[in-house]
């Protein structure tokens, strides 16, 4: 399957802010939600959020809310997540993934979309 591409990955201070985009072209009319889920060593992947095709419903971790913000440009293909106030915890490698069977999977955690990027590096120094 054709996969999501992350860019905008890189490294920054801590409180320092960062865009990650993820472009999904060849199959944008079909997906339910697209967000991204982020995994750092020897942890546990985690959801980060999700946006919803339609109406454009969100969805945060606590981790994400108030600092992280996802949106999508339906005329560019590509969902963004927009981090502000980063912090050292934040590092890890960003993924994207994309929901393409039916709405009913997209309450699933967001790594178990059945489209997945190969990831961007997020590196926060203290």
């Amino acid at each position: 399957q054709v996969r999501p591409v992350e860019s905008g990955g890189g490294s920054v201070q801590s409180g320092g802010s960062l865009r990650l985009s993820c472009k999904a072209s060849e199959y944008w009319a079909s997906i339910e939600c697209i967000g991204w889920f982020r995994q750092a060593p020897g942890k546990e992947r985690e959801g980060v959020a999700t946006i919803f095709s339609g109406a454009g419903e969100t969805k945060y971790s606590d981790f994400a809310a108030g600092r992280f913000t996802i949106s999508r440009d339906d005329a560019k293909n590509t969902v963004y997540l927009q981090m502000n106030s980063l912090e050292p915890e934040d590092t890890a490698t960003y993924y994207c993934a994309a929901e393409t069977r039916s709405r009913q999977y997209c309450y699933a955690p967001t790594y178990e979309y059945i489209r997945r990027g190969q990831g961007t590096q997020v590196t926060v120094s203290s």
